[in-house]
C-alpha cells in the first residue's frame, strides 16, 4: 500500500497510569489509531479510495491505497480517472506529500479503512467524473495480465483509450428497442446454421468453429448472428483483422438493423470520434461492437456473443506489451459473461481445432455438396510439372497459369497473388535454392534494377562472377519475386489488359467487374464485383519454406481468402496454385478441407508437444540478461527450456553488420501449467528490477513465430 510516516517519538505521548510496560502498549496503540486515521479533510463516508496507478512496472502491480478530501468526496467514485502523486514522503499529520510524482490512475474501490498502517497521501485530482473502468472491465484486465506475464496498467492502456473532454460533455443517445430475431439467410447453407442462430435469439450460449463457405456471404452471416443475439436482449462484440473487414460488417449491421444498434471501432478513427463510440457502449447507448484488434476490451453491457472472425491473422496479435490475442481475450470474456462464442475464417487455425477436439466448441461448416457448389475449380502446378514446361524457363508464368488467364480475361478480372512486394530483394541458387551472398562478407546479394548487376546489401559491393558455394552453380533465380516486379511482366504479356496492384503502397477496397489483372500481396486482395474469374496463386514454395511452425498453416490461410473471393466452378471461376500438388496445405486447399488439415496439424504437434497443445513463452534480449532472468526463474515442475538461439537485431531472419547480438529461449510447459509458467516469468521479472538489473528482456507468452 502507498504511504510512508516518520514514526512519533514514545516520549511525546501522553502519560498513562500503570507500569512500563501498559504505557508502552498505550503508546503503541495511539501510535496506530495515527497512522490508520485519514487527515482531518479526508472525507467522513468512506474516506479510503484504492487505486490503480499508470506505472507498468513489474514490481508495482498492485493497488495504493489514498485518503479522499472531502472536496473530491463526490466524484471521486470507483472506475473514474484520477491524478495522484507517487513516491516521496507524506508528512505526518498535515495530510499532504512531499516529493514524488503526479501520475494517472483509477479508483477501483472506496473503503472505510486501510489495511495499510501509515498516514495516506491524499488524492490530487479527479480528472473525469465518467466512470470507465468497470468491475467487469478491471476482472477481464487482470485476468489479461495474469495470463500474459504482464502488469494491469499495460493492459489498461489497451482497454481503455485517451480521455476527450469534448466527447465526454455529449451524452449518447437513448438505445434502440430490441430488434427481431432475423431470417436464416444464407445461414441455411449450414447443417447447423439455423439451429445457431435460434439458440442465441432464444438468449443461450452456444460455442462454434465456423469453417465459412466461399463468397462474400460472410459479412452477411456475422450480421444475423449478432442481430439474433440483440433480439434476446443482449449484447454482442465482433473483432476483425483490418478496417476493411470492419467496413463489410458495419454495412452488413446498417443494412439488417439500421442505425444506433452498434458502433464500429478502429485504431484509425480520430481520438475524440473514438472515444465518443466508446462512451456509447459504455453508457449503454449502443449493445454491439465492432471493429479491429482494439476493440477487443469495448465494454459491451450484458455480452451475448463474441465473435472474431480471421483468428489467424497476424493482426490479431497486439503487439504492445503484455502482446494479447484477441481470440484469447474474448475466450476470457465468454468464460466471464456466459457468452456465446463464434470463430469463423475461411481457414481453421490449429487454436480452434483444439477447441473442436476438447469438445468446447462444435464445428458449425457446409456440407460437401455446399462447398462444391461454392468454391472454384482449383489446380496445382508443381516442380515436376514446371520442369517440363519449356514456357516456365523463358517466363515465371507457368503454361497452365498463362492459359487460365487468358481465357478468364474474357470474362472479368483475374487476381494474382504474390507473396511480397517490391522487386527481387533476394535472389537464391537455380539448382539448389542457396541463397546468393556475397564473398566478402557473406551478405545478401540483389539484383538492382538500374543497371541488373549483383550488389551485395551490406557492404554494396558489386560480384561479377557469382558461383553457388554448395553446388558449385553459376544460374540465379528470384528468391521471391514482388508484386511490381510481377505486375510489369504480366502487363508485357498481356499488353492490352489494365494491370492494378494492391499492397503495402496502397490497398484497393473493391475493383469492377471488367477484365484486368490485379496483382495483389496475401491479405491485400480487393474484393471483385461479381467475383474474380480466376486467381493465380504464385511462388507457393515461398509461403510453405518459412522457417516456421505456422507456414503451412499460414499458407493455406493466404490461399483459401484469395480464392474465396473467386466464383464458383459452376460459374466458371478456376484457381491455379503454383506449389508441389503432393503437400498437405496444397491437398487441403485442392479440396477445401480446412477443418481437416488443422485437425492434422494438431495431431502432428501434440506429439511434438507444440502448442497449442502446450504452452510456450520466449524470452529475448542480450545474452548477458537472458541468462539472468534464467538464472532467476523457478520453472514448474517438467518445464523444458530451448535454447538459447542467437537472433541478430533482436527480430528472427533479421540480419547486417554492426547490429547486436541477442539470444532466444524458449519454454514450454506441459497443458494447464501455463498461470505457473506466466507467474514464474513475471516473479522473475521483479526479482530482476529489484536487484537493479533494468536492461530489457522481452517476455512473450504464446509467441505468434515459432521456428
Amino acid at each position: 500500500m502507498n504511504g510512508s510516516a516518520s514514526t512519533p517519538d514514545p516520549a511525546s505521548a501522553p502519560p498513562a497510569a500503570g507500569g512500563a510496560g501498559e504505557q508502552l502498549e498505550l503508546i503503541r496503540a495511539e501510535l496506530k489509531k495515527s497512522r490508520s486515521r485519514p487527515g482531518s479533510s479526508a472525507a467522513v463516508r468512506l474516506p479510503v479510495a484504492r487505486i490503480v496507478v499508470d506505472k507498468g512496472l513489474s514490481h508495482l502491480d498492485q493497488f495504493f491505497d489514498y485518503s479522499v478530501p472531502v472536496r473530491l468526496d463526490e466524484v471521486a467514485q470507483p472506475g473514474v480517472r484520477v491524478r495522484v502523486r507517487f513516491g516521496g514522503r507524506v508528512v505526518q499529520g498535515q495530510g499532504r506529500r512531499e516529493g514524488g510524482t503526479l501520475i494517472d490512475g483509477y479508483v477501483v474501490e472506496r473503503l472505510a479503512a486501510s489495511d495499510y498502517a501509515g498516514p495516506l497521501a491524499p488524492l490530487s485530482q479527479v480528472l473525469s467524473p465518467e466512470p470507465v473502468l468497470s468491475p467487469e472491465l478491471l476482472r477481464l484486465c487482470r485476468a489479461v495480465a495474469d495470463r500474459y506475464a504482464g502488469t494491469l496498467a499495460d493492459v489498461l492502456q489497451l482497454a481503455i483509450p485517451p480521455k476527450h473532454n469534448r466527447a465526454e460533455a455529449d451524452p449518447s443517445p437513448e438505445p434502440p428497442p430490441s430488434p427481431q430475431p432475423p431470417e436464416a439467410g444464407s445461414w441455411l447453407r449450414y447443417a447447423q446454421g439455423p439451429a445457431f442462430l435460434t439458440a442465441l435469439a432464444a438468449g443461450e450460449s452456444p460455442r462454434a468453429v465456423w469453417s465459412a463457405l466461399p463468397g462474400g456471404e460472410w459479412a452477411s452471416e456475422l450480421a444475423r448472428a449478432v442481430a439474433a443475439t440483440l433480439a434476446s436482449g443482449r449484447g454482442a462484440l465482433v473483432l476483425l483483422p483490418d478496417g476493411r473487414a470492419v467496413a463489410g460488417l458495419d454495412a452488413a449491421l446498417l443494412d439488417l438493423l439500421g442505425s444506433g444498434h452498434h458502433v464500429a471501432l478502429t485504431a484509425d478513427l480520430g481520438p475524440e470520434e473514438r472515444y465518443r463510440r466508446w462512451l456509447a457502449a459504455s453508457r449503454g447507448s449502443a449493445r454491439a461492437v465492432v471493429g479491429t484488434r482494439a476493440a477487443m476490451f469495448a465494454p459491451v453491457a450484458e455480452l451475448g456473443l463474441v465473435a472474431v472472425w480471421d483468428d489467424g491473422d497476424s493482426t490479431h496479435s497486439e503487439p504492445r506489451a503484455p502482446q494479447p490475442h484477441t481470440r484469447d481475450v474474448l475466450l476470457l470474456r465468454a468464460a466471464e459473461a456466459g457468452a456465446a462464442v463464434l470463430i469463423g475464417g475461411f481457414a481453421v487455425t490449429v487454436e480452434a481445432a483444439q477447441l473442436l477436439r476438447t469438445g468446447w466448441a462444435r464445428p458449425l461448416a457446409g456440407e460437401r455438396e455446399q462447398v462444391r457448389t461454392a468454391a472454384p475449380l482449383i489446380r496445382t502446378v508443381g516442380d515436376h510439372d514446371q520442369a517440363a514446361d519449356a514456357a516456365a524457363h523463358a517466363a515465371r508464368l507457368p503454361t497452365l497459369a498463362w492459359r487460365t488467364a487468358r481465357e478468364a480475361l474474357t470474362r472479368g478480372p483475374v487476381l494474382v497473388q504474390v507473396p511480397r512486394r517490391g522487386y527481387v530483394p533476394r535472389l537464391a541458387c537455380a539448382r539448389c535454392r542457396e541463397q546468393a551472398r556475397c564473398v566478402h562478407c557473406a551478405g545478401p546479394l540483389e539484383a538492382r534494377d538500374a543497371d541488373g548487376l549483383l550488389n551485395c546489401t551490406w557492404c554494396g559491393r558489386p560480384e561479377a562472377d557469382w558461383r553457388c558455394q554448395e553446388c558449385g552453380g553459376v544460374r540465379l533465380r528470384a528468391q521471391v519475386v514482388g508484386a511490381r516486379r510481377t505486375a510489369d511482366e504480366l502487363g508485357r504479356a498481356f499488353p492490352s489488359v489494365p494491370v492494378r496492384t494492391s499492397g503495402r503502397d496502397g490497398v484497393l477496397v473493391s475493383v469492377p467487374d471488367a477484365p484486368a489483372l490485379v496483382v495483389s500481396t496475401p491479405g491485400a486482395e480487393p474484393v471483385a464485383e461479381g467475383g474474380y474469374a480466376a486467381a493465380l496463386l504464385l511462388d507457393g514454395w515461398a509461403l510453405l519454406g518459412r522457417p516456421d511452425l505456422r507456414a503451412g498453416e499460414e499458407a493455406l490461410r493466404r490461399w483459401l481468402g484469395a480464392a474465396a473471393l473467386v466464383r464458383s466452378q459452376r460459374q466458371g471461376g478456376s484457381v491455379v496454385v503454383v506449389a508441389e500438388a503432393t503437400l498437405r496445405p496444397v491437398q487441403a486447399l485442392v479440396r477445401w478441407d480446412p477443418a481437416g488439415f488443422a485437425a492434422a496439424e494438431l495431431a502432428e504437434r501434440a506429439e511434438l508437444g507444440f502448442p497449442p497443445v502446450s504452452r510456450m513463452a520466449s524470452v529475448t534480449g542480450s545474452p548477458a540478461a537472458v541468462a539472468d532472468l534464467l538464472g532467476l526463474l523457478r520453472l514448474p515442475e517438467g518445464a523444458d527450456v530451448l535454447g538459447p538461439v542467437a537472433v541478430l537485431g533482436g527480430a528472427r531472419g533479421g540480419d547486417g553488420p554492426g547490429r547486436e547480438r541477442q539470444d532466444r529461449v524458449l519454454l514450454r510447459v506441459a497443458p494447464g501449467r501455463g498461470a505457473a509458467l506466466a507467474t514464474a516469468l513475471k516473479a522473475a521479472q521483479v526479482a530482476r528490477l529489484a536487484r537493479k538489473q533494468t536492461e530489457p528482456v522481452r517476455v512473450r507468452i504464446d509467441p505468434p513465430d515459432i521456428g
